[in-house]
């Protein structure tokens, strides 16, 4: 019964906070400092505190994301996730976290926000089964670091995050050091265009830049796809 409540509030948060604010002086108030929670203590502060970030951030959810960025096909890329670990970071809300968890062996969620790991936590609580919760950790990362072991991942995924890296040719070479003998790197972004979705064109990474990068970071069988999605552009390499 609890959990059916919590989840109700969960739901009407999710859809108020995607209304316009009626009043720039109608700002949601957060703590300075984050502290350790429970998974269902999270679950109930996800649905007073963390909302606001979950739409600054994933602004996304609201503009039909099943259909422009086709999960499915991108999972399917990955190849066979049978008995492997995947990282996915900048997991945000869980949109590909969740969706791994019934694929892979390991799922490892990775953000710098405690607040969108506490919302990953609280999904697990209440919207998914014993075994595929048990199969997706939680992981709190810096934005220099994805807080990952020497070879820990077989698959690191980074969906509409890595333009926002500072230092992407050092970022580059300390995930190739995460990935496992012949492990897989995929990073979906934006292309650098005009889009009716997505970040101003400003900011973007040109895909032929980051093709380059990757190569200096010594990533091998490297693959680019800028058909497949309307939006956004699609490269893999191994280590």
């Amino acid at each position: 019964m609890l959990h059916r409540l919590l989840f109700f509030l969960l739901t009407a948060t999710l859809i108020w906070s995607c209304q316009p604010s009626s009043s720039s002086s109608e700002q949601t108030a957060y703590p300075d400092q984050i502290t350790e929670t429970t998974p269902t203590e999270a679950a109930e502060d996800t649905v007073t505190e963390t909302r606001a970030r979950v739409k600054e951030k994933e602004m996304y959810e609201n503009t039909n994301r099943m259909v422009w960025q086709k999960p499915e096909m991108i999972l399917s890329m990955l190849g066979d996730l049978d008995n492997k670990t995947v990282a996915d970071i900048g997991a945000g809300t869980g949109f590909f976290a969740k969706r791994l968890t019934e694929k892979a062996e390991k799922v490892i969620a990775i953000d710098i926000d405690q607040r969108f790991l506490n919302y990953i936590d609280s999904i697990k609580v209440l919207e998914m089964d014993e075994t595929a919760a048990q199969r997706l950790e939680t992981r709190l990362a810096s934005p220099t670091h994805p807080n990952l072991e020497p070879e820990e991942a077989d698959v690191i995924m980074i969906v509409n995050t890595f333009m926002y890296i500072r230092d992407k040719d050092a970022y580059l070479r300390t995930l190739r050091k995460c990935l496992s003998d012949n492990g897989l790197l995929m990073i979906v972004d934006f292309k650098r265009k005009r889009t009716d979705i997505g970040p101003p064109s400003t900011i973007r990474l040109p895909l032929y830049r980051l093709e380059e990068m990757m190569y200096e970071a010594g990533y091998q069988s490297i693959k680019t796809n800028d058909t497949a999605l309307d939006y956004q552009y699609i490269i893999t390499a191994q280590k």
